[in-house]
Formats: structure tokens, sequence, C-alpha cells
């Protein structure tokens, strides 16, 4: 069966509202302050054992589940079994996936299955909730450790899963994929770029090896005919003629020749090789650092996401994603200056005390060491700020015992990601 990919691209487009083809034996009574379902069993109901199936869901689902769930990979491994899509580009691969999500008899039983296998653990972990609170409770937990795909396709096809919830997991992921797309979009292109770079360098050094191997070979041939030459000149029954005799010291200079030669290109191919290598090597390290910096930004992105969170649920007392920093004084120094009312905001909001340093653009260095001997703690931007006012900062701080945490950007993200860190050491510190 061949599908146009250009028939079923309107597929992958997103729909107003999910709606699930299965409801659970619960109905929904309300949400709490918490922001959480609250569910009670609808005794004029009953449900069954049975997952829901893929092509059970509506249509407007099938976008979601393809793009969270499965690889590309994966995808075009499905896809090829059932011979479509072999030259489709990433986007059209999506498009066939959706509109075959929905056929049963089509290829949508590959895909449950593919489904299944990838997120066996995931969909065992939830056959175990018993009832909707507890289900709503693992989806909760799951979105919170940033365990998205498998948890998804597991409350989904969950036998209590109801339209709500499926709403609400779907709503989620939506959301998520807006937040995790804006914050890596620069990093996925920089490991794109570099992933192509090192395939290009491997190309490289592989034909220069082949290059080299098929030189050693050609000077074995010629070393192994000469000496059949001069075996066979030995056997003969007369003594070589002075004819013979240049003719074979010829051959010798001529072999001595292409030796020094075939000597000279493999030298050659050798240091060639160690400069790739060394290339290969610099690029491997530029995508390690590319890698730590999309963990550390993914890292500051779950801090923003839990206080965000923390923001948009009533607050509570001890509530334990609130940002409280009150009776900490912090100094800020360098950043932009269009920046500095919204971190002043961000910090007193927390109750804490906020000092400033625009890191020796017009402020005077020599007022650094006052400022930082009445804060608690200092903040400064590694992109955003002069060497003299960092080298100050460091040599003031040792000298007064005061601690120091140097930014990745002049961003709110990573200052928020600083004020969270702080909140956790200080209850730490009193936990001890």
């Amino acid at each position: 069966m061949a599908l146009d990919p250009h028939l079923v691209l309107s597929a992958s487009l997103p729909r107003p509202a999910p709606i699930a083809a299965r409801r659970g034996p619960v109905r929904l009574v309300a949400r709490n302050q918490d922001g959480a379902l609250e569910l009670e069993p609808d005794e004029s109901q009953s449900h069954g054992s049975r997952r829901t199936r893929i092509w059970e869901f509506d249509a407007s689902l099938h976008c979601s589940i393809v793009g969270t769930c499965l690889t590309t990979t994966e995808l075009r491994h499905v896809l090829d079994k059932l011979k479509i899509g072999a030259t489709a580009s990433d986007h059209e691969l999506h498009a066939l996936g959706v509109a075959l999500a929905g056929r049963r008899q089509a290829g949508a039983k590959f895909l449950q299955k593919a489904l299944d296998r990838r997120h066996r653990v995931a969909v065992t972990r939830y056959s175990k909730a018993k009832d909707l609170v507890a289900l709503a409770a693992l989806w909760a937990e799951s979105l919170k450790q940033g365990d998205i795909p498998g948890s998804y396709w597991a409350v989904l096809t969950h036998p209590l899963a109801t339209e709500e919830l499926v709403k609400q997991a779907f709503g989620d992921v939506h959301m998520l994929s807006h937040l995790v797309g804006a914050a890596n979009r620069a990093d996925i292109r920089r490991l794109r770029e570099l992933e192509q770079q090192n395939a290009v360098l491997a190309d490289k050094i592989e034909r220069q090896q082949r290059r080299l191997q098929e030189g050693f070979v050609a000077r074995d041939r010629t070393i192994q005919r000469l000496n059949e030459m001069l075996a066979a000149s030995d056997r003969a029954e007369s003594p070589p003629t002075p004819n013979a005799e240049e003719a074979a010291d010829g051959a010798l200079r001529d072999l001595n020749r292409r030796l020094a030669r075939e000597i000279a290109r493999r030298e050659r191919s050798e240091a060639r090789a160690g400069q790739l290598a060394a290339a290969l090597q610099k690029s491997d390290d530029a995508l390690q650092r590319s890698e730590r910096r999309s963990e550390t930004i993914e890292r500051e992105l779950e801090s923003v996401e839990a206080h965000l969170a923390a923001l948009a649920e009533p607050s509570t007392a001890g509530s334990a994603d609130a940002l409280d920093v009150s009776g900490i004084t912090v100094l800020y120094v360098g950043g932009r200056a269009h920046q500095t009312p919204q971190i002043k905001g961000l910090i007193e909001g927390a109750g804490g005390r906020f000092l400033h340093h625009d890191g020796g653009l017009e402020q005077s260095s020599g007022l650094l060491p006052g400022l930082i001997g009445r804060a608690d703690r200092v903040l400064f931007p590694i992109d955003c700020i002069s060497h003299e006012a960092v080298a100050t900062i460091k040599r003031v701080c040792r000298a007064l015992g005061r601690s120091y945490d140097p930014l990745r950007t002049a961003s709110l993200a990573c200052v928020l990601a600083a004020l969270l860190r702080m909140r956790g050491s200080r209850e730490q510190a009193e936990a001890q």
C-alpha cells in the first residue's frame, strides 16, 4: 500500500480539542485548591481492563502521540515494514504516521506494537493505578520529573483514563513542546552542525586510511615481483648477460624510487590522519560542551517551570516550591541596564534585599568591596561583566568569606535558578 505524503500532510495540523474515545467509571466533581482533579467513583458505569488502541482515539490526538512517543528513526522503521515513505522527509514521515494511526488495517497495528514495545516499562508502572486519582497522580509526578514520552502513552491508553484526564495530558504536552523548543532551538542547531562536521571528518580519515593501505599493498606486490625476477635469474643455467644485469639494476633502482615515493606518501598520509584525528577530537570536545550547556539549560528550565507552577497554585504555608529568600541580601554585579528593575523585583518579591553594581561601566570598581561586605550572596553574569570586576569579586569574597555564583547568561531564568539553589542551600543548612 502506497500513500502520497503530500496528500496526508494536513493530518499533522493541530485541532482545537483532543477527545478520547473511552471513558472510565468515574466522574469529575471539581478541582481542589492545588488545581488537581477531584474524582469519585461512578457506580452507574462499569469499565473493562483493556487498554485503548491508537486507532480508537480521536484523530486530533494522533499528531501528539506520534510526535511525542516515537522518534523519527522508530517511525521510519515502522513505515519501512509497510514499504512506504522511503524517501520522505522528517515532516512527511510524521504526516504519514499520523495518517496511518487511525487506520487499523492500513498500519495502525504496527504503530501500536512499536509504541507498546518502546514504552513497556511505563505501561507496566501505570497499570498499577487502580483508580483515576492514582492515575492522575502518576501523570503529575511524571510531568514534574520530565518523563514525558512513555508516561504520555501509558496515561492515554490506560483503561481508567477519562476525557478530562486525556485533555489535561494533551494540554501539558502541548505547552511543554513550546517551552522546550524555544529554549533548545539554538543548541539543537549547533548540535546538528557538529554532528555533520564529525561525519565529514570521519569520512576523510577513512579515505586517507584506505589510500594508505592501497599504497602498502602496491609496494608489497612490487617487492614480490622483483624477488620472483631475481629467483628466476638465479635458476638460469647460463650466467647472466650484461644486458640482464643492467635490466636487473634498473629494475632495482626503479623499485627503490617507487619505494621512496610510497614511504613519503605514507608519512604524509599519517601526518594528515593525525591532523584529522586532532580536528575530530576538537569537534568531540565542542560537542560535549554543547551537550553540557544543553543539560544546564534544561535544569534551569525545570527550575523555572517548578517556580511557575508554584506561582500558579494558591499560596499555602510551607509550600516546597515557593521561592523564599527572605533575610538574604543579594548583590548583582554587571548585567544589562533594562533587566536590573526586573531582577530587583524578582529578588525583593521573594523576600530578599537587592544591591546592584554595573560592573565598572559607569560605577567605580572601588565601590565593590563595600557592597560585597553588605551582601550575603554575590551574583554576576559571565557574559556581561568586565574582567576587572570579576577579579575584584573573587578576591574580596575570598577575603570576607562570602559566597559568589557566576551565572551562565544575563537572563531572568539564570537569576531565578540561582535563587532556587540559594533557597535549597539554606534549607539544607537549617536541616543540619
